[in-house]
């Protein structure tokens, strides 16, 4: 059974941190390329950041410098750290599990087919 539960949301002022986190089934995550997408009030869901399985990550331009994603393999779990939070970065925050893209392909595409999503969890970031 495919489950990616995210957490770590919340509310929180401008400049603040926060670290979201996604358990994911064991073999999803072994064997799926994952990532991060948000969806802000009245507008498209996006890519935010996506890892490889050699760890490496990426970005989409308006996070770098500020998000880090990362992966911890003992626990399946994906992480997000998000420094120097913005009103715009309000969002519902999905983690994504992805058969076939990875990287800004992820990103930039999106979910492709036999793809899975978490549950979201809520950032709110208030000036």
């Amino acid at each position: 059974q495919v489950q990616l539960v995210e957490s770590g949301g919340g509310s929180v002022q401008a400049g603040g941190s926060l670290r979201l986190s996604c358990v994911i089934s064991r073999d999803t995550y072994r064997r799926y390329y994952l990532g991060w997408f948000r969806q802000g009030p009245g507008k498209d869901r996006e890519g935010v950041a996506a890892i490889d399985p050699a760890g490496a990550p990426s970005y989409t331009d308006s996070v770098k410098g500020r998000f880090a994603i990362s992966k911890d393999n003992d626990k399946n779990t994906l992480y997000l750290q998000m420094h120097d939070l913005k009103p715009e970065d309000t969002a519902m925050y999905y983690c994504a599990a992805d058969p076939i893209r990875w990287g800004m392909g992820l990103i930039r595409t999106g979910l492709g087919p036999g793809g899975y999503w978490g549950q979201g969890t809520q950032v709110t970031v208030s000036s």
